[in-house]
């Protein structure tokens, strides 16, 4: 077996190889001085509350699906890069509402770094040994045993015994646990929540974040509309001023206040003069994906840039000037400067087929794809848990950005390869995604129809705006 051919591209050396509460009767102690007197008292024991998310909170969802000119919607939520998990996201709030009227002195228990919930219960005296009654329920274990700093629990108390608890576990779900006689009992309190259609726009005119905060969009919503049309627009290059975006997305309302800001049904993204349209839809057999007007994936086999938001250092360019040793190397990968511990994401599906340490390339992973195209991402300071012969996913994370190897300071180097031959990642016409299946096309253009005259009306609006 021969020596590993070896040769110096720019600065990077390769190788080539649920029940109601019972009532009870408590005991009053009465009189002072004089011989104590027993009297029955029968209270009433309505009590339920509500906390601020824990940590189970932020990690289950809701599903809503949302009526659109009278039509149900085919269309859940997604993530940002078109994954087919339905989500809301909760917008913060100052406060729980019960769930019940509760009884007792009402208390929010803020966990603090290194806090358990015997220290909450010791610091705010109240009874261990409720907490320790508490545990014994299947709920409790579950949904209490862990807390981390910024959870909230609302408790109501008297004279330090627990008469209800309350814990969000997701946006319509608590946890209420209340007092019985001697024990406690534990249910999952639902609070409905109504969905409603937004639409916005806006005009690009110096960055995309203050284009969205100008059109009340949150950073989530302007994540995900860079998430579904990554494919064709390269949101850290590609940007100009005059562009446009059209959404509707979905609001989410629970007793009057507005509670959770939903994902995107429709969106419209002018690049250049160069109009991008998806409509996000959820067929029969739960697929969730974002689809051009006429039902072709917005989705490509790759993604344009692996990292969300960076500037482009170093271009592709076959007779790039290097930048240390002062002479002409061909630079034939894209440099992404993010900040050190950026994620990274695959480009593409595939298989890790080299992750470790690579010469001048520092922290590498090799990713091959089908159609004999392979990525590489370089420079890493760390990498993900995924190893050598993992398969991965597109969008998954595979490390995070560094400055091993040859590197003047944290950025990822990124390569894409077709048949051995580098191609420039920014230009290279990219292998298209499925498009939607045939039985459901009919399907989906009835629940788009409406939805493309929103964004119609949209445009209309920021028309007639325009001097």
């Amino acid at each position: 077996m021969g020596t590993p051919h070896r040769f110096t591209q720019d600065y990077k050396v390769h190788d080539l190889k649920g029940q109601r509460p019972n009532r009870r009767t408590p005991w009053f102690i009465a009189g002072v001085g004089i011989p104590l007197i027993s009297v029955a008292f029968i209270l009433p024991k309505n009590s339920s509350e509500s906390i601020e998310p824990g940590p189970t909170a932020q990690s289950e969802s809701v599903a809503v699906e949302l009526p659109v000119s009278g039509e149900p919607s085919a269309a859940t939520a997604t993530t940002a890069d078109a994954s087919t998990t339905d989500h809301i996201t909760p917008i913060p709030e100052t406060a729980p509402q019960a769930a019940i009227n509760p009884v007792g002195n009402s208390l929010t228990l803020k966990v603090r770094r290194s806090d358990s919930l015997d220290r909450l219960f010791k610091r705010h005296g109240l009874s261990r040994t409720d907490l320790a009654n508490i545990m014994t329920l299947d709920s409790a274990r579950k949904y209490l045993r862990l807390v981390k700093p910024g959870d909230e629990i609302l408790v109501y108390e008297i004279d330090g015994k627990i008469q209800q608890l309350d814990r969000q576990i997701s946006l319509s779900e608590v946890l209420t646990i209340r007092r019985l006689q001697d024990s406690f009992e534990a249910q999952m309190v639902e609070h409905e929540l109504e969905a409603q259609p937004v639409r916005t726009t806006g005009t690009i005119d110096s960055s995309l974040f203050l284009a969205a905060a100008a059109a009340g969009i949150s950073d989530r919503t302007i994540m995900n509309l860079a998430g579904i049309f990554a494919w064709d627009v390269d949101f850290v290059l590609d940007i100009r001023q005059g562009d446009t975006f059209s959404l509707v997305y979905e609001e989410f309302w629970q007793d009057g206040k507005r509670v959770a800001e939903g994902d995107i049904l429709a969106a419209e993204f002018v690049n250049r003069g160069k109009q991008y349209r998806a409509i996000r839809f959820k067929d029969a057999s739960g697929r969730v994906d974002y689809y051009t007007p006429d039902g072709l994936s917005v989705r490509k086999a790759f993604v344009r840039a692996p990292l969300s938001f960076a500037r482009i250092s170093s271009n592709f360019n076959p007779r790039r000037r290097h930048p240390k040793l002062n002479t002409i190397r061909a630079h034939k990968g894209v440099d992404y400067a993010a900040p050190a511990g950026t994620p990274i994401k695959a480009a593409g599906d595939g298989k890790i087929i080299l992750r470790g340490r690579k010469g001048g390339y520092g922290n590498a992973v090799i990713i091959q794809h089908g159609g004999n195209i392979t990525t590489l991402y370089a420079h890493m300071s760390r990498f993900s848990k995924a190893r050598i012969g993992s398969r991965v996913r597109q969008g998954d994370i595979i490390g995070y950005v560094g400055s091993t190897g040859l590197a003047t300071g944290p950025h990822l180097h990124y390569e894409y390869r077709r048949n051995g031959v580098h191609l420039n990642p920014r230009t290279v016409k990219l292998p298209d995604a499925e498009p939607i299946d045939a039985a459901y096309l009919a399907a989906f253009k009835k629940a788009a129809s409406p939805l493309l005259k929103q964004l119609d009306n949209e445009r209309t609006l920021v028309a007639a705006d325009t001097p």
